[in-house]
């Protein structure tokens, strides 16, 4: 029996644990802020002790479940009815498969873990004890991407011949994420394809209705190598004398009035966001070295083709050389086209060349979880409610979704690794 089964919420919120009170885990716990009628966060493991503590006084939580460890959490006994696993990628696996083992309901942050056999390990367990297990693909959640779906399956385009999706992954946030920051080593995180396909999961179109048979990948790290460091430029942008013509500039995207960065990319540099904090966290962390001579080894961009059963077919481009926008989307079908960038979808019919426009701006109150086109609160408000109600329907993005993408991906890697063309199936 599962964790949900086996509880009755009317009248309570869902008590749950946070494990990684960094950006991710504060940003998806207050949806127990926004509705704490709902959801109540009641414990937390985080090993830094000014997150921890700053996490703690936002949802005053109990001294006694305030932990340093998510092993800690692990072994603690039961302190919630469902946690969230917020951590960073390589850090997933033994808490996730501990809590499921035990039966409790498990939400993670975004992309389940680096390997098939891990991938593997964690559904099956999750599957075994029957419990509800969501994967934070936020986009899926969005109400564009929900427009966008219903629209395909009311045939406005008539059948899906091909789909082409760019992510713009933005100059400044690649340098941010995936060279100076988290992402930069897939030795110490995902590979660059798991956070950009699956967190994103603009294919669902083809994915949802025809399963992928091939894949083909080219694509490198071309660019943030040390042999393209400008002449003069020291290793931290603090000393260096021409980073005012460097567009990666640490100063540029962080500091001062006009700085590239969002708050909660700030905050991922200090929990103290402030210009004197900013300076220590760039002078003494990894976020004001120069791009050019960090240790990251993940591609600058890549592009991937797919092949769908039926013939249908799919490209995908990730570069990091834009601007900081969102994605772009086109779907091509029998009887029309349609594009799309985030919030507007535009219809083209084939029989008189009509074009429809679509406008999914987001109208309600989010409450500060408007990130990522209002896929963060959507997210939390799936879970929490599928929890409540012990409906697994209610999660977009549950084991089997989550491990078939997981799959698509890694032979799409292991396709760019080895130049070849993957079959699906026979990796």
């Amino acid at each position: 029996m599962s964790s949900a089964q086996s509880n009755d919420y009317t009248g309570r919120p869902v008590r749950v644990l946070v494990i990684g009170a960094g950006a991710r885990g504060e940003i998806y716990s207050r949806y127990a802020l926004a509705h704490p009628e709902l959801m109540q966060v009641v414990a937390v493991a985080e090993p830094r002790d000014t997150y921890r503590q700053q996490f703690v006084a936002q949802h005053g939580i109990s001294p006694k479940t305030c932990l340093p460890t998510g092993s800690r959490a692990v072994t603690a006994g039961k302190l919630a009815d469902a946690v969230m696993i917020c951590t960073q990628d390589t850090l997933h696996l033994a808490p996730a498969l501990a809590f499921a083992n035990r039966a409790i309901t498990c939400c993670w942050k975004s992309r389940c873990r680096r390997t098939r056999v891990e991938c593997r390990t964690i559904v099956e367990e999750v599957e075994r004890q029957g419990i509800i297990f969501s994967v934070g693909h936020v986009l899926r959640y969005t109400r564009y991407t929900q427009k966008l779906k219903q629209l395909l399956r009311d045939k406005v385009i008539g059948d899906i011949v091909s789909l082409q999706h760019l992510e713009p992954v933005g100059y400044w946030h690649q340098a941010h994420s995936f060279v100076r920051g988290n992402w930069r080593n897939d030795q110490q995180a995902a590979f660059m394809l798991v956070a950009k396909i699956l967190s994103r999961y603009r294919l669902d179109p083809l994915r949802d209705g025809y399963p992928c048979e091939q894949v083909s990948s080219f694509g490198g790290l071309r660019h943030f190598r040390q042999e393209n460091q400008p002449q003069g430029a020291a290793d931290n942008c603090l000393d260096c004398s021409v980073e005012a013509e460097c567009p990666y500039s640490a100063k540029r995207i962080y500091l001062g009035d006009i700085h590239k960065a969002t708050p909660g990319f700030l905050r991922v540099l200090t929990p103290e966001v402030d210009q004197e904090q900013l300076v220590a966290a760039l002078r003494n962390g990894p976020y004001g070295r120069c791009v050019y001579r960090c240790d990251n080894n993940v591609v600058d961009h890549q592009v991937v083709n797919m092949q769908f059963s039926g013939g249908r077919t799919a490209a995908f481009t990730m570069t990091a050389f834009t601007k900081m926008e969102d994605r772009k989307t086109r779907i091509f079908g029998s009887q029309g086209c349609l594009e799309g960038d985030g919030r507007y979808i535009r219809i083209t019919s084939f029989l008189d060349d009509r074009e429809t426009l679509y406008d999914v701006d987001e109208a309600e109150d989010l409450h500060t979880m408007s990130g990522h086109g209002g896929g963060d609160y959507y997210l939390m408000q799936h879970f929490i409610a599928a929890v409540r109600a012990n409906d697994p329907s209610q999660v977009l993005s549950g084991p089997q979704e989550t491990l078939q993408s997981h799959l698509m991906v890694f032979a799409a890697e292991r396709a760019r690794r080895e130049n070849a063309v993957i079959t699906l199936g026979e990796e």
